[in-house]
This record gives C-alpha cells, sequence and structure tokens, in this order.
C-alpha cells in the first residue's frame, strides 16, 4: 500500500539563529508561524582527529577537505548541537512549511543551507531576509521570499574552505619553529604583520628637537590674538613635518627650513618681545562641512572606540543585542544606502527637533567607498519606517545598549541634515627683531555660523592632536586689516620633540583594514579578538601593542610565505570571494588553482612542500644593540650577550629577562645595556650557608627570581681521587665526567624582591619542603610552595594555604585540623572579591568579580564568567556584568560530547531532498559536489 499522505497541519517552521531573534520575530509573526532558533552553526569541520577511522587515511584526513575531490568538505553536526537538531526536525515534521530566516549575509546564507542538509524537509522551503526586527520589516520579508542562493552558500564555503587549507598548512610550521600553539590566519596574520610593522617603524625612530615661538598680539582697539611664528628673513621655520624618521631635517620645494635651537628661539623671543608689528595679508574664504555617511559595521567600531572607548568585540555585542530585538537594523554591513523610509524618517526627525532650515531641500545619497559593498543591505540605523528617539527608549536598554543606539540614531538623523557654513580667516603678521632679523606670524580661525549637521552630530577624531589642531582653529580672530599695527606680547620659546608614528588603535586599525579591502564587516572584532587572544597584541590603553613572539611569527611568514601576508594579495582574496558570490567564478576552479597553483602561479601545496630550511634561531632573534640579541625562548623573550672570542669552551653567555610591561619600541640599545648591567650576571650574593660553607646566591631566571647555592668546581686533586674503573682485560677506562650535583634552589615569595631578600630568607626558602610532623597513622605533613600558591602534603592530598607566610607558622595541631575538614576540590581559603555590583536581576544573587586560576571572572554564584581580555577591571560596570552573566546563561553550560566509535560511523549516502528550493545537492555529512 502506498503511505498515507501527511495531513495538513496550517503550521509555518521559522527557524533563525538566536533565541533572542526568534522571541522578537514571533511578535510580528501572529498566528500559524512557530519560531525556533538554531542557536548558531549547527555543524561545521571537524578536527582531523575526530574523523572516521576509515576517513582519516584518505585524501579527507589530513584537512577534513577532500582535496582531490573537488574540496569537498566533510561536515560534522556539533555535539552539543544532535538535540537541537532533533527538536527542530520534530517541529518540521508538524510544520507545513518551512522559512529558513537566518541572517541576510553569506554566513547567514550558509547556516540556511546546512539546516538544509540536516534537516532534509519534505515541504516547500523558502529563504526569508530582513534587515531589522520590526512589523514592517517582517511584512516586507514574507512579500520577498526567494530560493536560497548558492552562489552565496558557495563563497561562504570557500572562506571556510580556504581558512582551514592556510592555518592547518602553515601553522605546523609555527609550532615547530617558533612555539606551539601559535596559529596562522588568512585575516588574522596580515592584521599582526600591520601591528608589528608599524612597532618596528617605532623602534627605528629617532627623535629631533625643534623650537618655535608663539605670541599675544594686541590691535589698537586692544582686541588680542595669538599667532605662531611661520617665517625668519622669508624662510619658513622647521616644523615637526620637516624632519624624517631619523630625526634628519628634509629639504623641500622651497629649500630647507630654518631649524631653531633653544638657544636662538629664546634670543629671538627676546629680541621681538615689544617689537611693533603690521598686518601684512588678511584673507577670508567661506566654510562648509558635510555631514559624515550613516554608519557600516567599520565605521561604527571606529567611532564606538573613540567615542565611548568600547573595543570591537563590545561594540558588536550591543549592537547585536540592539538588533535582535528591533531597535537597529542588521550591524554588519558595509553599505551607507538608507532606504526611501528610513530617509524619509531622518528627514522627518530632523525638522520636527531642529526646524525646516536644518534639512536640505532633497535628501542626501552616499555612495560606498568600496565596490564590493553589498548596497542591497543597509547601513546601520534605528530600526523602523519611524525612528524612536533616545529619550523613548531608555527605560528599555541597559546603559551600554543606550549609548550605542544613541550613536546611531543621531549619526542617522544628521546624514540626513544640512551642512554646517561659516568662513576661516587667515592673518599674516611682520615685525623686525631688535638684531634685524624679520620675522613673519600667522593666525586662523574658523567662525561657525550655521551648525547645520553638527546640532545634532559630529564624527570624533582618531588622534588628539588632530582634535586640538581644530580646536585651535576654530577661534574667532579681530577684524583686521591690512597695514594694521599690532604690539607683540608674551613672545615664548617653546620646545617640541617629534614622535614615532602613533600605535594603532582598534579604531584605527579598522579603519585601515577597510582601506586596503583586507576581510569584511563580519571579520573585524573576530580578528582583532583572535590576535589578542593569542598572545600577539596586547592592549596599552587604547593602543595595540605587538608581542616578541608577534616579532617571530611574522618575520617568519615574511621570509617563507610573503604572499600570504601581503596586503594586496589578501585584498584580492576577499574580490575573487565576491566574485564567487556573484557566480562569476567556480568555487572548485579557484580553490584548485588557490591550493595546487595554476596560470605561472605556484599554490599553497608547493609552497609549503619547497621551504627548505628554517633557522630558527635566527627567527627567533633582534639584534637590540652591539653584541646584545633578544631571543624569544620556550619561556618568554631574553636578552643575550655575545661571548667574547676567547670566551672558554662550555661558557654560558649572560642573559637578562624582558619585563612584562616593557614595550618593544621601549627596549633601546641604552635600555638593554641597563637592563644587562643590572641583571645580565644573573646574581646577587647573599652569603654563606653556615651548615654547607657555599655561597647563596639570588638570581633572576626564566620562571622569576629565585635563590640557590654556588656548589664549587671539582679541584684538581678531587678529580684526582676518583678510583679509576678498569675493563675485564685489566686496562683502565677513560675517566667519566663527574655527576654535577643538582643545587638546592627556592623560588621567592612574592612578598620579596630580588633587590630585598637577605640570607637568612634565602636559607629558609632552600629548607622548603618543611616537615610539621606525622599524623596519627605516621603519614608525613609537609609545607611547600608551588606553582599556584602555598598548601600542605600528606602523601597525595594537598591542602592549599592562605598565605605564603603559613608555610613556615602552620603548626602540626593547625595541619591535623585543615586535614579534619572535607576536602574542597579546586578551592582555597575565601578571599576578598575585587569588586562588587550588587544583586544580579535574574537570579538575585550577589554579582562579584574573583581572582581565579585563569584570571579574574564575574560570578553570582550560579554563573561564572571570564572578564573579557579586552575589558580591564576599572571598565568593567555593573550593566556589563550583568551583560556578560546574561550572554552565559544564554549560551548554556559547555558540553563535552563524547566520541562515537569509528565502527559505527559511516560516510552518508549522498541524496537529494524531496523538496528543495535550492539547486544544490544535498547530504548528511559530505557537502555536494557543486
Amino acid at each position: 500500500m502506498p503511505a498515507k499522505a501527511k495531513a495538513p497541519t496550517g503550521r509555518k517552521l521559522v527557524i533563525v539563529e538566536s533565541p533572542a531573534k526568534s522571541k522578537s520575530i514571533a511578535k510580528y509573526l501572529g498566528e500559524g508561524f512557530d519560531v525556533d532558533a538554531s542557536v548558531g552553526h549547527i555543524r561545521d569541520l571537524p578536527q582531523p582527529s575526530e574523523l572516521p577511522a576509515e576517513l582519516k587515511k584518505t585524501s579527507i584526513g589530513k584537512f577534513a577537505v577532500d582535496v582531490d575531490n573537488d574540496f569537498e568538505p566533510y561536515y560534522m553536526v556539533y555535539p552539543d548541537k544532535k538535540k537541537r537538531v532533533a527538536e527542530l526536525k520534530a517541529k518540521l515534521k508538524e510544520s507545513d512549511e518551512l522559512f529558513l530566516a537566518t541572517d541576510a549575509d553569506r554566513e547567514g546564507e550558509a547556516i540556511a543551507w546546512h539546516l538544509l542538509e540536516v534537516l532534509k524537509p519534505k515541504v516547500p522551503v523558502h529563504r526569508m531576509t530582513f534587515t531589522e526586527i520590526t512589523k514592517e520589516g517582517i511584512a516586507r520579508a514574507l512579500e520577498n521570499i526567494r530560493d536560497l542562493d548558492t552562489d552565496l552558500v558557495d563563497a561562504q564555503e570557500t572562506r571556510r574552505v580556504l581558512d582551514r587549507l592556510y592555518g592547518y598548512e602553515i601553522s605546523p610550521v609555527l609550532w615547530r619553529k617558533v612555539a606551539r600553539g601559535l596559529s596562522a590566519g588568512r585575516v588574522q596574520s596580515v592584521a599582526t604583520r600591520m601591528v608589528v610593522e608599524r612597532e618596528r617603524e617605532r623602534m627605528a625612530f629617532r627623535s629631533a628637537n625643534y623650537w618655535d615661538l608663539s605670541g599675544t598680539f594686541t590691535t589698537e582697539s586692544a582686541e588680542s590674538f595669538t599667532a605662531k611664528l611661520t617665517s625668519l628673513d622669508g624662510r619658513r621655520v622647521a616644523a615637526g613635518r620637516d624632519f624624517d624618521d631619523k630625526g634628519n631635517l628634509t629639504t623641500g620645494r622651497n629649500g630647507a627650513a630654518v631649524h631653531l635651537n633653544e638657544e636662538t628661539a629664546r634670543s629671538l623671543a627676546s629680541a621681538l618681545e615689544r617689537v611693533p608689528f603690521e598686518v601684512t595679508s588678511v584673507e577670508n574664504k567661506p566654510y562648509t562641512r558635510r555631514p559624515a555617511a550613516p554608519f557600516t559595521t567599520s565605521t561604527l567600531q571606529q567611532e564606538a572606540s573613540r567615542k565611548l572607548r568600547w573595543s570591537s568585540r563590545s561594540t558588536m555585542q550591543v549592537a547585536q543585542r540592539l538588533y535582535e530585538n528591533g531597535y537597529i537594523t542588521y550591524m554588519r554591513t558595509d553599505s551607507v544606502f538608507l532606504s526611501n523610509e528610513a530617509v524619509n524618517a531622518a528627514r522627518r526627525q530632523a525638522t520636527e527637533l531642529y526646524g525646516a532650515a536644518y534639512v536640505p531641500s532633497s535628501p542626501r545619497l552616499y555612495k560606498a567607498k568600496n565596490d564590493s559593498a553589498q548596497e542591497a543591505h543597509e547601513a546601520i540605523r534605528p530600526a523602523g519606517d519611524a525612528f524612536r528617539r533616545p529619550q523613548d527608549v531608555r527605560s528599555s536598554l541597559s546603559a551600554d545598549e543606550f549609548k550605542l543606539y544613541e550613536l546611531i540614531w543621531k549619526r542617522t538623523v544628521a546624514s540626513q541634515m544640512a551642512d554646517a557654513k561659516g568662513s576661516t580667516a587667515s592673518v599674516r603678521l611682520a615685525g623686525t627683531s631688535t638684531a634685524g632679523q624679520k620675522a613673519e606670524f600667522s593666525a586662523s580661525g574658523t567662525v561657525i555660523t550655521f551648525p547645520g549637521f553638527m546640532a545634532a552630530y559630529e564624527e570624533g577624531k582618531d588622534v588628539d592632536q588632530e582634535a586640538a589642531q581644530e580646536a585651535e582653529a576654530e577661534r574667532r580672530l579681530p577684524n583686521l586689516k591690512v597695514e594694521e599695527s599690532l604690539t607683540s606680547t608674551n613672545i615664548e620659546a617653546s620646545g617640541h620633540d617629534t614622535t614615532p608614528p602613533a600605535r594603532y588603535t582598534e579604531a584605527s586599525i579598522v579603519a585601515e583594514l577597510e582601506k586596503r579591502e583586507i576581510g569584511r564587516p563580519s571579520t573585524y572584532a573576530p580578528t582583532i579578538s583572535t590576535i589578542m587572544d593569542r598572545g600577539y597584541v596586547t592592549k596599552r590603553g587604547g593602543a595595540l601593542v605587538p608581542s616578541w613572539i608577534a616579532f617571530s611569527v611574522i618575520r617568519l611568514l615574511e621570509e617563507h610565505f610573503a604572499k600570504y601576508v601581503d596586503y594586496e594579495f589578501t585584498a584580492r582574496l576577499e574580490d575573487d570571494l565576491d566574485e564567487i558570490a556573484a557566480g562569476h567564478v567556480k568555487r572548485t576552479d579557484w580553490l584548485k588553482r588557490f591550493y595546487f597553483g595554476g596560470d605561472d602561479l605556484e599554490g599553497l601545496a608547493a609552497d609549503v612542500e619547497n621551504l627548505g630550511e628554517i633557522d630558527a634561531r635566527a627567527i627567533n632573534s633582534i639584534e637590540i644593540a652591539d653584541g646584545i640579541v633578544l631571543r624569544v625562548g620556550k619561556f618568554g623573550p631574553y636578552l643575550e650577550q655575545a661571548l667574547p672570542a676567547d670566551a672558554p669552551e662550555g661558557t654560558e653567555p649572560a642573559r637578562a629577562n624582558v619585563p612584562d610591561d616593557l614595550a618593544p619600541d621601549e627596549l633601546t640599545a641604552e635600555k638593554a645595556l641597563e637592563l644587562m648591567a643590572s641583571n645580565g650576571s644573573g646574581e646577587r650574593v647573599l652569603g654563606v650557608d653556615p651548615s654547607t660553607g657555599r655561597e647563596i646566591v639570588a638570581k633572576d631566571g626564566r620562571y622569576g627570581a629565585y635563590v640557590t647555592e654556588v656548589i664549587p668546581e671539582l679541584t684538581e686533586e678531587e678529580l684526582a681521587a676518583i678510583p679509576v674503573e678498569y675493563y675485564k682485560n685489566g686496562k683502565p677506562k677513560p675517566p667519566k665526567k663527574p655527576v654535577k650535583e643538582k643545587p638546592r634552589t627556592g623560588s621567592l615569595f612574592k612578598s620579596m624582591s630580588l633587590d630585598s631578600v637577605t640570607l637568612e630568607d634565602a636559607l629558609k626558602l632552600l629548607s622548603l619542603p618543611r616537615v610539621i610532623g606525622v599524623d596519627a597513622e605516621g603519614a608525613e605533613i609537609t609545607a611547600q610552595n608551588g606553582r599556584f600558591g602555598p598548601y600542605l602534603k600528606k602523601g597525595s592530598d594537598s591542602r592549599s594555604l592562605a598565605t605564603e607566610d603559613e608555610i613556615f607558622s602552620t603548626t602540626l595541631e593547625k595541619a591535623l585540623e585543615i586535614y579534619s575538614q572535607p576536602k574542597q576540590r579546586g578551592a582555597r581559603q575565601a578571599v576578598p572579591p575585587l569588586a562588587e555590583f550588587g544583586p544580579d536581576p535574574v537570579s538575585e544573587k550577589n554579582i562579584v568579580v574573583k581572582e581565579g586560576r585563569f584570571g579574574a571572572y564575574i560570578t553570582d554564584g550560579v554563573t561564572n564568567i571570564t572578564i573579557p581580555r579586552d575589558t580591564t577591571l576599572e571598565e568593567l560596570t555593573r550593566e556589563r556584568a550583568i551583560e556578560l552573566l546574561a550572554d552565559k546563561r544564554a549560551r548554556g553550560p559547555v558540553k563535552r560530547g563524547a566520541k562515537a566509535p569509528a565502527k559505527k560511523t559511516t560516510a552518508a549516502k549522498k541524496t537529494t531532498t524531496a523538496k528543495s528550493t535550492a539547486t544544490k545537492s544535498t547530504s548528511v555529512a559530505r557537502a555536494p559536489k557543486k
């Protein structure tokens, strides 16, 4: 009998990525729709070790990508998503239609395709996309459903396979030649190179000192203003821009400028005091300033960094919540386009708030700088056909959400407002010093007569100096005329030093990545987070500072994989992915050319195979001063001084640790010599141990400061007294090298320092472990100092002590009392929290910050979340702590899936869906050929 057809249920299943998004959408879809979430990706390329046994030795085994068969990826459902998939399949059985409503970008399209592949629906499938979660936005999405865009899926799959090939081929080279655990990435390595190159520029920079003059000038009507010296005897006075990075004065088109030193500047200032001046020129020009375009992902991250001091990651997390809850449009976009509804809403609101004069007669249109920008998407703006003002939503948003919403609202409204208008005046004045030198001063000022868009919003500046210069320019000058007489007063000489190129901030590196067309909106924040999490880059204030290990990584990549960290090459890869997304290039053809080569281009496989010898010592060495080299070692960076030519064989070179808080550009030749002088010998003599007669020294080693005893070398008499061993034939054996006695060592307590530790302290440290006594069963109890702090040890049972001092003060009675208590796994005695933020609104338990084994973390006693690397304890607010805990609860506990037995896992058979809106064939594990 034929199978009985399923009776219609009238239900429609809508799948999105996140639970928060599903709740927001459900409000607008109404009856008949069931909205559920995949909770992100449901499957991905597994680690090669997770592949079924029968595939590990095939062409799939190295990457989980079949490089010999059109680069077919082998996908596996995440262990912690199997239950979610089962729940979605159950709901799909009760539905008549399936709407895949994941994000409207490549990644969202790929998630929709993976859902289609795994769920294998037998009902009509529709792709539903929207850029805002509002009633109007969802209604428009339902009116414009479409099929799955397989070209977008191909582009995203290509990106995923490309990143797997790149990382899995190049990263192992870093493991062998630099350090285990390092990684290379298509965009992350290029971003790291940018940070390292900037630090190299700072290291090579040599400052120049120059002086200039400024003075106060007064008109006959007692109006005064300030001006700066610009020329002397007809020659321009040198400023910072006239010196190169080596501190040398450059020659411009009009010859070399006059370089004033302190002596000449002070002498000139004295000679110009109270000298009469005359206005030689006055120039007035109209001033116009246009508003900035609405936010893209890049400009939003930059502006939030400038104005809110947020990291890219924090900005995107807050933006994600605003989008999912219907307050802003989709936050991953490189488009500056605004829909007609948005333009009208912005113009209408600007008119209501500021008046009709502040709105131009026709709408403003903006075009993206990047030709590949997706103009079908919108810029980031307030959601809806009518914008909600910030004060209208303040009560519904957290403090951080409100700050970002207000920023987006202001920028959007300002983008449709009139230009700011004004006038700029420039004046030059001249006078002759008592020494006969003709000095020319100049000043300028801008007067804003109509603020226009600036009444709503003004874009931030990256560099404080630029902002100061602009503020200097925006000042009002007196109404001056040519040949008008002025009196000079307060002529002051001031000295300046040229400064090295500024380090990148998160804002400026995002701007630079965008300018070079490297990466896409969705990759900026993850890229910065990755290079920080890998330890390649740290933040000092807002600046990005590379680690020494980043220098080694980038040097290796530049010397042996130059193409793969080349800026233009990386940008072209993005262009190629855009071509695949547009359907102009086939995924498989492009991957074959990238990996195997073609058209006179050597592929990645050949580049790795033909590497040749790599000198690991050279890669990890940087010359800092004559004879002093910085080496990146297994336990961190250190300085090493070359041995003299006549040094005895076996002599160890002098070494010195490099302080963790010393930035690379601060390790000058002078600083290196200072570190070697104070630390290079590696020891400070404390005295003699009266019980052994051996010298006790304090040293600074790679693991930190410690004390040890010096065991003297055997004398010739002692060596001669060593018994001679003989072979069976009676001949004497060659003398063996005597086994060196291992000296006692002890790490300094946290309360001690290399400079202050005494002989008494050292002898106590060398006496550890300290035997406290024995318990009733005769088991010995000792007090020791370990990697994670002080503790008691009895057999294999260890108990933590609260302080290092307790190692020497704990009595047997106290130790027995500690062992009488039940052992608390992983817990130490309570210490005060680092911060407290009051009760959590969900758990109603007190939120505190504690110091854990892996750093500071936030907890309410139920949920724990480590403080993100880009957030300092000082920057952490109550609102941010609540949000981090809420995000952790939403993700749920981490589930560790057990490996399935190899014999039960087989490659899935290729099948096609009974009813699919995509032309792409489907399979459970292996992706189809395309």
